[in-house]
């Protein structure tokens, strides 16, 4: 038969690996390490304060979800506290918490069949702000340094990959509030394709002034607390941390008896650029992406238990979540939460914190 015979048999396409979830990793306001954190969750601790790092006195805003337990020197070496901002520095303490979870050892990291992604959505903008502020004030010759090297999204996923010894893709997607859930989704994808073994997947976020300030500006944050889908809600508060999932292919956590906490379904991409600030009145796009999610995953819509919803406390948001839920859902009560009540718009880095709440949830 030639190459081109229709009677000869196409070869079966290999079923996509499937992705496991081995290791947990979180830096929030409501405690460091996945123990910490699933124990706050529980009994519904808030990490929402006044803000220490900056001066809040002109902003008219002085809560946030501030991560005041977190110190690099605990986390790092002191050569990598040098070299890290803070963004960088929560990303590598919530990685290296997820490897120790995993119990996996160095020699598995090592090599091109592993893989880093990272999401934020501004990296290291306190790094930006005092050279924009240096600049300013005194000339570029005034510009420290020392804070050249730390400054660039790109770098957040090099230092982890540095850090670990890794040497397969090193993947940074500043995504803004979605960052965390496409690090998961594309370090999912790396593995189901058969380009990698393990991925370090997860995101990262600081709370900075130019952020902070921002969001106040466009009237858009609570005075003091996150009240999402509550009648009396006022907006958002932001937040910050990071978290880190090791994400593994079945074969490979098999071979290294590894025990796996949960498997990545599937996810759904969309956007409907409907406007800078407010999602579709309609959420086209959010209805379509959770569709997609169900679908790839292989469930249906009848089978979900739980969603945990982006949830911000703004009425625009909220209202176009609740249509989410009637559109796909049918009419269907399915229980619907939002962990931004306790930790605040953690921006680039909720998605991935929240992943590991879902961890807890299941």
């Amino acid at each position: 038969m030639t190459a081109d015979d229709p009677t000869r048999s196409a070869p079966s396409p290999a079923a996509p690996a499937r992705v496991l979830v081995t290791g947990l990793g979180v830096v929030s306001s409501i405690g460091l390490g996945r123990r910490a954190f699933f124990e706050a969750l529980a009994a519904g601790k808030s990490g929402i304060s006044r803000v220490e790092s900056f001066d809040t006195t002109r902003i008219g805003r002085d809560y946030g979800g501030e991560v005041k337990a977190f110190h690099a020197r605990d986390h790092l070496t002191a050569a990598e506290t040098r070299r890290m901002g803070r963004c960088s520095a929560m990303a590598l303490a919530a990685a290296r918490m997820a490897v120790e979870d995993a119990r996996i050892r160095p020699s598995h990291l090592g090599g091109p069949r592993t893989s880093v992604v990272l999401g934020t959505t501004m990296g290291e903008a306190d790094v930006l702000g005092d050279i924009d502020r240096a600049w300013i004030a005194r000339g570029v010759s005034a510009v420290r340094r020392a804070h050249l090297p730390k400054y660039g999204s790109t770098l957040l996923p090099i230092h982890l990959a540095r850090a670990f010894g890794t040497e397969g893709a090193v993947i940074a997607l500043p995504a803004a509030c979605a960052a965390g859930n496409y690090a998961i989704g594309f370090g999912a994808d790396l593995i189901r394709q058969g380009r990698a073994d393990v991925v370090l997947a997860g995101a990262t976020e600081i709370l900075q002034e130019l952020q902070y300030s921002g969001f106040a500006r466009l009237a858009a944050m609570a005075q003091q607390r996150c009240q999402p889908f509550d009648l009396n809600r006022q907006g958002l508060i932001v937040g910050e941390g990071a978290a880190v999932l090791v994400l593994e292919s079945e074969a490979h956590a098999v071979r290294r008896g590894a025990t796996a906490c949960a498997e990545v379904g599937g996810y759904g991409l969309t956007c409907d650029g409907y406007h800078i600030t407010r999602p579709h009145p309609e959420a086209v796009g959010s209805i379509e992406a959770m569709r997609q999610a169900i679908t790839r995953s292989g469930v249906t819509p009848e089978s979900i238990d739980f969603v945990n919803a982006h949830g911000t406390g703004t009425r625009a948001n909220d209202a176009a979540e609740a249509k989410v839920m009637h559109d796909v859902f049918g009419g269907r009560r399915v229980p619907i939460s939002s962990m931004k009540s306790l930790i605040g718009h953690c921006m680039g880095a909720a998605s991935a914190i929240e992943a590991v709440g879902c961890v807890f949830t299941l």
